[in-house]
């Protein structure tokens, strides 16, 4: 019965995909609106500073300060 049921749990998921996938429209991301003014676009450096280096450095720097001012530290046992 595992068999079936994996199957059976299969059948809907891709079912489901396929649907959602043939029933969305399009993002119509071509078309301006109207006072639509993009700027310039990010070069290659720019990108993944701001989207891998950035992130990571934040989460070091929280990281490094709730190590740092953590208060509840215990003395190590003395062996």
């Amino acid at each position: 019965m595992d068999k079936k049921n994996a199957l059976r749990a299969g059948a809907v998921a891709a079912g489901t995909t396929l649907m959602m996938l043939l029933m969305s429209s399009p993002a119509l991301a071509l078309t301006r609106d109207d006072g639509d003014d993009p700027g310039a676009g990010l070069s290659v450096i720019d990108t993944i500073g701001l989207f891998v280096v950035a992130p990571i450095a934040l989460f070091a720097i929280i990281a490094g300060l709730v190590m740092v001012l953590d208060k509840s530290r215990k003395p190590a046992p003395k062996a």
